[in-house]
């Protein structure tokens, strides 16, 4: 029996050997090397391999880069609410308020549509509906809502966030569907026949089961926003940044060392994210 477990457990790790040479060679070893260099120096002409915590020291010492990563977590946060009441409502609707299953898949997939074109161009498509003399601005003066075109509707806040919540929307919607899915019926059935109105069966039925998809929507949302950077400098006019655009503009500049201390400390930032999730729900119910 011994030898049969043994035989078992070698099998086990011959098959898994191949994914962990790949990991290993495009995923730990890349990583490795980015916070080696982090710890390096760098002066306009070359960078020298010498250990040296200046490139950390700097990032949290300095109001610029703090007040970058507050304007990622202010981002992160705000596209995770709305893509969250939106990916929810959508999701509901999908699931109890329509009958057929064929509608619902239909329906499913054409919340995908945006996603046959690139980011880039459904973010430039913005740009003609928000500009001062856009679509948006032309049709709320005409109505008389406005006496001038309104300015902040693009290269603001305003643009980024409209932008990150088209984008990642789909990414909330579709776990929170699946989840909705797997619900038995008979329990909404029962919530009602127990006098339970719309919003408690809401409360105290549908969202703890629905915890795993948002836990895994709000994953996948949290982390494109916090680690996108091209979505801010079109949607933003390079007024504004996070993180992302941080090191994109250190990697420009040729300053490794301090892209790679940033690009650590916004991984080790994700990863904290991350685990806190997992540890308030069990998301492999949903895997």
């Amino acid at each position: 029996m011994q030898r049969i477990l043994n035989s078992r457990h070698l099998t086990g790790w011959l098959l898994a050997a191949p994914l962990v040479v790949v990991l290993a060679i495009f995923l730990v070893l890349p990583v490795l090397m980015i916070v080696v260099v982090s710890f390096w120096q760098a002066t306009e002409f070359s960078i020298v391999p010498a250990f040296d915590l200046g490139n950390y020291e700097f990032l949290f010492t300095s109001h610029v880069t703090l007040d970058v990563f507050w304007n990622t977590f202010r981002y992160a946060l705000i596209t995770w609410a709305l893509t969250l009441g939106i990916g929810f409502t959508v999701s509901w609707f999908l699931a109890f308020h329509i009958r057929s299953q064929t509608t619902q898949v239909a329906l499913a997939l054409l919340c995908t549509v945006p996603f046959w074109t690139s980011n880039i161009i459904r973010m430039i498509s913005w740009v003609p509906f928000l500009g001062r003399n856009g679509l948006a601005n032309q049709a709320f003066l005409s109505m008389g809502l406005i006496d001038a075109p309104l300015d902040w509707l693009l290269f603001s806040d305003f643009a980024v966030i409209l932008a990150f919540v088209h984008l990642n929307t789909v990414f909330m919607i579709i776990p929170i569907l699946n989840s909705m899915m797997r619900i038995d019926r008979s329990l909404l059935e029962a919530a009602r026949d127990a006098g339970a109105s719309p919003f408690q069966i809401m409360t105290n039925v549908v969202i703890p089961l629905c915890k795993p998809g948002i836990m895994i929507g709000s994953i996948f949302v949290l982390t494109l926003v916090m680690g996108d950077f091209i979505t801010v400098r079109f949607m933003s006019g390079s007024q504004s940044a996070n993180v992302g655009r941080l090191i994109s503009n250190d990697i420009g500049l040729l300053q490794y060392p301090s892209a790679s201390a940033t690009s650590v400390v916004l991984l080790l930032t994700v990863l904290l994210v991350v685990a806190g999730m997992l540890r308030l729900v069990d998301i492999r119910k949903e895997l």
